[in-house]
């Protein structure tokens, strides 16, 4: 971890894309990245017996809107709290566009901290977009690093072990961003102890 190693320096978003890239292999529609954290596609957030078999208790999906108040309804996955009525499942949804031009970041630390509290409480957590590789892994880039204190370099390792990632240009320079703001209130934190 960066605490450990005071010559870390936050990756640019050209090395980000290339650990990304590196050794793509396909990963099917949901993999487990984390404990309990899942990321995976609308094929995932729609099959309810999958969504069971998982035992998945909470949703995030990062393409949420409706195709009547969305901009870009095509990049949007139609479900929603209505949608798993007939499980016990609690959603969060997430209006996010999957462009370069997308601020993502304003949802960084609400959808961390909805995620740390449904795995404090014992539950599973698929975190989804509509093809489980960009908003959604983004989401749980920033989570990683926000509530398990990963550097974004080690986050995006933990997840690329498990699923084949790969964020827009756009997302990943809004994770180095909040590792660098991160890294930077680490070193302030070891000065003052």
């Amino acid at each position: 971890m960066s605490l450990r190693d005071p010559s870390y320096e936050p990756p640019s978003v050209s090395e980000l894309q290339e650990l990304l890239l590196k050794d793509r292999r396909p990963t099917g529609h949901v993999n487990q990245v984390w404990p309990n954290l899942y990321i995976g596609n609308q094929v995932t957030a729609r099959d309810k017996s999958t969504l069971h078999t998982l035992g998945i208790t909470h949703i995030v999906n990062a393409a949420h809107g409706s195709p009547h108040n969305s901009q870009w309804p095509h990049f949007i996955v139609h479900t929603g709290p209505r949608f798993y009525r007939d499980m016990l499942v609690d959603y969060y949804g997430v209006e996010a566009d999957d462009s370069v031009d997308f601020i993502l970041s304003p949802f960084f630390y609400p959808t961390a901290r909805y995620i740390s509290r449904a795995l404090a409480d014992g539950g599973r957590v698929l975190v989804h977009c509509l093809m489980g590789v960009s908003r959604s892994a983004t989401l749980v880039l920033a989570y990683l690093m926000i509530c398990e204190d990963l550097s974004l370099r080690e986050a995006a390792a933990a997840v690329r072990t498990h699923r084949d990632i790969c964020p827009n240009s756009g997302f990943l320079q809004q994770l180095r961003h909040l590792d660098v703001s991160m890294e930077r209130e680490r070193r302030r934190r070891q000065q003052t102890q």
